[in-house]
């Protein structure tokens, strides 16, 4: 016949019926060739737990001296669902200002969001190179404000919603989100008047190149910035095809499109009051990274520089001639036929000044157009691919 196989189980049951029988621990431990430790342990567990007792338990520790506790946790899965859109940083941030005492650190609060589904996992994406570019370095409010519209979507009458927002560069402050049902030129130019007179005027405002903040047209003009420029603004604008010139205000866009348009509201008023919300948390409570966890409201202030009450009109040198812009965009020489310039400067004073070739120059504000060719009423416009010839 075969061998019998003993397993320890089977050993350990062995000798605690023989224990129990009256058989001395020491004797029986010296017999199965363990320490009387051993025999102690698998008799306590045999009194407590019967035969499940003898089998091999885990040896994993029974308690973890630095995992996160239970109610920390909770609170951190409240507040995360209360704002989807943080991560583990502005949550500590948040929550330790609050209540005053310390949490884990972020990769910790990271791995508890993880645990209960509440982190996307990232879509891996080529490392980005970066590049120099010609835009203005800043180190204080109100140097460059970033004017853009957020991608149009569709409200819950079916009517269309175009987002214009304005951020200050530096302080990452919202000045302005605006719904619109459409993007138009008179209306940017009212919500930018509006904001100018509550926030002041910046130095420099930096947009994509598109309308209505610029065109394929004369320098790139449009009516809404022209006007900047009537203000002393000097115009910056990403590079085309190129949105990562703009990175800051792109960011923002997709936390603003995150927060207020999943799902969208009824109608146009409905959705701006969550606008209005959005823009409130997110400059007085939400912190911010780039900022060291400072509220965009703790770093910005107003701009010193104010909007005028009545907008005078350009000052030109007294080597020019000034001569205002036709609503069809044309300008009207002496002894001359009239010339086309572009309707963006409908209404404008524009400078003109006979150079020393017999052209004309043409300028608006301090900003060079092009040049009125001698004998003819012929314009070139002036580009930075094509500068005009050495006088």
């Amino acid at each position: 016949m075969p061998w019998k196989a003993r397993n320890p189980v089977d050993l350990r049951m062995e000798m605690m019926v023989r224990l129990s029988q009256g058989e001395k621990l020491t004797d029986l431990c010296r017999e199965y060739g363990i320490s009387r430790k051993t025999g102690e342990k698998f008799k306590k567990r045999y009194r407590e737990l019967g035969p499940a007792g003898l089998t091999d338990q885990s040896r994993a520790r029974k308690l973890i001296a630095h995992k996160t506790p239970a109610e920390l946790a909770e609170v951190l899965l409240v507040e995360r669902r209360l704002h989807p859109t943080w991560g583990p940083r502005k949550l500590k941030e948040i929550l330790e200002r609050r209540l005053g005492r310390p949490f884990p650190a972020p990769s910790t609060i990271g791995e508890v969001l993880a645990e209960h589904g509440l982190i996307e996992p990232r879509r891996k994406r080529r490392r980005h190179v970066p590049r120099l570019t010609s835009q203005s370095l800043v180190t204080a409010p109100n140097q460059v404000w970033c004017i853009d519209y957020k991608g149009q979507f569709r409200l819950g009458d079916g009517s269309y919603c175009y987002p214009l927002t304005i951020t200050d560069k530096f302080s990452r402050f919202i000045i302005g989100c605006e719904g619109m049902g459409a993007i138009n030129d008179e209306a940017a130019r009212e919500v930018c008047e509006d904001i100018f007179r509550t926030h002041g005027v910046p130095a420099v405002m930096h947009s994509d190149n598109g309308v209505p903040f610029a065109c394929n047209g004369l320098a790139g003009l449009t009516k809404l910035s022209a006007y900047w420029l009537r203000l002393g603004i000097k115009l910056e604008r990403s590079r085309p095809a190129h949105p990562q010139d703009n990175g800051r205000h792109e960011r923002m866009h997709r936390t603003l499109k995150a927060e207020t348009t999943r799902p969208a509201r009824d109608n146009l008023l409905q959705q701006q009051e969550r606008f209005d919300q959005f823009v409130e948390e997110f400059n007085t409570q939400r912190p911010h990274e780039a900022l060291d966890m400072k509220r965009p409201a703790d770093v910005y202030a107003p701009s010193a520089k104010k909007h005028p009450e009545f907008l005078p009109d350009p000052e030109y040198s007294t080597y020019d001639d000034v001569l205002r812009v036709g609503a069809n965009g044309l300008i009207h020489f002496p002894r001359r036929r009239q010339v086309y310039l572009t309707t963006a400067l409908a209404g404008q004073l524009v400078g003109v000044r006979e150079e020393t070739d017999d052209r004309w120059l043409v300028s608006f504000m301090n900003l060079d157009l092009g040049y009125v060719e001698p004998r003819c009423n012929h314009f070139t416009q002036i580009t930075p691919d094509s500068p005009p010839a050495a006088t």
